[in-house]
């Protein structure tokens, strides 16, 4: 019920700025830009939710500062570290693969990389903040950048069949009106 506040409030922000302004745009941009938007909703979800109902209680708990040492629960062997940066690279993969898209010109790689590892140490830096009982992790950073460092090899394996597609999103459609 936490998390339906977040989603609410997420929903408000989107249909009262973000979809105006992007639907005086081009298709191709409204449909781009709320894929994206709705990936982040998604990431937002597994990483970071409740957010707004956690925020009075953000200085109830100690801050556990971020561990700093790369894949200690592979070397130690902790949990399920294969899982965990299998999820952390699959997060990723869309943002790496959708940031190109959303931009006009589209970035570069390493402009892509630079902003996966912003979102990832934003999640990572927040997450002990918002919740006491979740940590952060270099390793997770890694993966993160990893995952968007693929994402935008998809992008550039298949930029010749995007392009098309977005370009048919261009074109106003034979069944609208004049």
């Amino acid at each position: 019920m936490k998390i339906l506040l977040d989603f609410t409030a997420l929903a408000l922000i989107y249909f009262s700025f973000f979809y105006p302004h992007w639907k005086s745009q081009n298709r191709d941009i409204l449909f781009t830009r709320t894929l994206m938007y709705i990936y982040l909703t998604f990431v937002l979800y597994f990483t970071l939710m409740p957010i707004l109902t956690s925020l009075p209680f953000i200085f109830n708990h100690p801050y556990t500062p971020m561990n700093l040492i790369p894949f200690i629960d592979v070397t130690a062997g902790h949990g399920d570290f294969i899982r965990q940066i299998v999820l952390n690279i699959v997060m990723t993969i869309p943002f790496g693969f959708l940031l190109p898209l959303t931009k006009h010109p589209a970035p570069s790689f390493l402009t892509t990389l630079l902003y996966t590892f912003i979102l990832s140490f934003c999640i990572e830096t927040l997450q002990p903040l918002i919740n006491g009982f979740r940590s952060s992790d270099i390793t997770d950073i890694i993966t993160n950048v990893l995952g968007g460092c693929i994402g935008y090899l998809l992008y550039l394996l298949l930029r010749p069949l995007l392009t098309k597609l977005l370009t048919c999103l261009q074109k106003p459609s034979k069944l609208s009106k004049p």
